[in-house]
């Protein structure tokens, strides 16, 4: 099956899965290009310096995926199946029903491609070729400590983002930032622990993100959580009411979903990155003017920066504060196809070239 024909089945797959974002064959041929430089690299040999090459995709993949991001799980098994490779998926305990019914929409010869379990089975992480893993930083180490020189190993990390609003005074970009902030619960990489605002509508701001918070969660509730979590989110809140109330200067505020733990916003004037404790708590912030520096502490670990407005001059902004990717704030848990994740290529760190010499 050429690869042009794999991605005409890929985009059809992913139709149900409007969450994954806009998939179609003519975005998976373009990240072809842009990181082979033919759409047909995969398929035959082109000119390659003085010679020829041609790019292999791996035989075997195992893919160890986290269940409170399927979409990133899904996506590493497109990007497998478009390299044309067999793709072993190790799943959590209790499965990820995304994978199996994307599976189920694919024809035959791609379907028989794919082999999903719960378990990993002894042999797959000597025989793959190449090992991805999603997860903890401890799950990663563990996989990394055990992959062969000669194995490609692509790992993703626990990783941060967050926002920042320049300067909105039409309080247009609030929507978006409840979106961004309450999708798949704040679980994702990129789902945003806090927004930087302008600090002459900070406060103001939040206020309205609350209210943006509650009509999102009418339409889309945030689903159980472990008693656990809801302790302490409530313990945050009830920290947080004690600092408004001794702190007459610059008091934070807090509002809070009633009656249930199923969102809060929390502004805070202190400068410095504050990750939250997830499932829809977002931090608002007052915009330093060093931000590269208040947010030094997650320099390694950030992801995405959602800003607005999204211009040139507000990207260079921020590109200093360790981020990999800078978005519009709407658009922080939708990458395009051809994003550096982590800030690597996602398919050429899989690739064995082949080259060709001719008489």
């Amino acid at each position: 099956m050429q690869t042009r024909e794999i991605a005409t089945h890929l985009a059809e797959a992913a139709r149900d899965f409007p969450w994954l974002g806009p998939i179609t064959a003519e975005g998976l041929m373009g990240l072809i290009r842009a990181e082979l430089g033919y759409e047909d690299a995969l398929d035959v040999f082109h000119p390659y310096g003085g010679h020829a090459a041609r790019a292999l995709g791996p035989c075997l993949i195992l893919h160890v995926v986290s269940g409170n991001t399927p979409h990133a799980g899904l996506q590493s098994l497109i990007r497998g199946l478009l390299l044309g490779a067999h793709n072993w998926v190790k799943v959590p305990t209790g499965g990820l029903p995304e994978v199996v019914r994307f599976r189920e929409q694919l024809p035959f010869e791609l379907a028989r491609r794919v082999t999903i379990s719960e378990e990993l089975h002894g042999d797959w992480l000597d025989q793959a070729d190449a090992v991805i893993v999603f997860g903890r930083d401890e799950t990663v180490e563990h996989f990394r400590k055990r992959v062969r020189a000669d194995q490609r190993f692509l790992p993703h990390a626990h990783r941060i983002s967050f926002g920042v609003v320049f300067d909105d005074p039409g309080f247009t970009s609030v929507a978006d930032a409840a979106r961004s902030a309450s999708l798949y619960n704040q679980q994702g990489c990129l789902s945003p622990h806090l927004y930087y605002v302008d600090p002459k509508i900070a406060r103001e701001y939040a206020e309205r993100l609350a209210g943006a918070m509650a009509d999102f969660e009418k339409e889309n509730p945030r689903g159980p959580v472990s008693l656990a979590e809801q302790s302490e989110i409530a313990a945050l809140r009830k920290d947080f009411a004690f600092r408004a109330a001794v702190n007459q200067s610059e008091p934070p505020a807090l509002w809070e979903s009633p009656g249930s733990t199923a969102w809060t916003v929390l502004y805070d004037p202190e400068p410095q990155f504050m990750a939250s404790c997830l499932n829809r708590v977002i931090y608002v912030k007052p915009l330093p003017e060093d931000l590269p520096r208040a947010v030094i502490r997650v320099y390694k670990h950030l992801s995405t920066v959602g800003i607005h407005p999204a211009t040139p001059e507000n990207a260079d902004r921020v590109v200093l504060t360790g981020a990999s990717r800078i978005c519009p704030i709407g658009q922080m848990q939708f990458p395009p196809l051809t994003w550096h994740h982590d800030a690597q290529p996602v398919l050429l760190p899989l690739i064995h070239w082949v080259d060709f010499e001719t008489e």
